[in-house]
This record gives structure tokens, C-alpha cells and sequence, in this order.
């Protein structure tokens, strides 16, 4: 495998790791201050939403590695994200 090609999917698997992760870090799961655990509904909407940002992150991996600009990619993650996460970049805090 090429060196490049390695690194990006090196880099599709850090993006997809966070955002899998960064979300559940935004939750308020502090079940000691007395609040009653989720709901299996409850839990499955969760399920179903870090899924669909896992996916929005694949996409914006995949449009950056296509050679999208970043504002393109940006973009259409902040459209992918609308009501899933929170900040322009779908919960995920970036670093420029």
C-alpha cells in the first residue's frame, strides 16, 4: 500500500474514532446526581445518533481525501449534522 493512501485511511480512522467518541463526551449521563438511567428508547435514539454522525465524519473524510476544499467538506458536514450535534463541526472540537 502507498505511504498516502495509508495515512488517509489512517486519518478516516482517527475522524471516525472521534466521532464516535467526542459525542459521548457531550452527554449528560452523571447518573450519581440522581438522574434515572436511559430509557431503551432513550438509548436507542443515542445508538442511532452517534451512527449518523459517525457517518457524516466518514463523509467529510471521504470529501477531504477526494480533494474537496475544506470549506465544501465543512459545509455539507454542518448539513449532515443539523440537529445531531452541537458547533459547526458536528461535535467534533477542531484545532483550525
Amino acid at each position: 500500500m502507498h505511504p498516502e493512501k495509508n495515512g488517509g485511511m489512517m486519518m478516516v480512522a482517527a475522524i471516525l474514532a472521534l466521532a464516535v467518541a467526542m459525542p459521548v463526551f457531550a452527554h449528560d449521563h452523571d447518573h450519581k446526581k440522581g438522574n434515572k438511567p436511559h430509557s431503551a428508547a432513550e438509548i436507542k435514539k443515542d445508538v442511532a445518533d452517534h451512527r449518523a454522525m459517525a457517518e457524516a465524519h466518514l463523509n467529510a473524510a471521504k470529501c477531504l481525501e477526494g480533494g474537496q476544499s475544506e470549506k465544501t467538506c465543512h459545509a455539507q458536514l454542518a448539513k449532515d449534522c443539523k440537529g445531531l450535534a452541537i458547533g459547526k463541526y458536528c461535535g467534533m472540537k477542531h484545532r483550525h
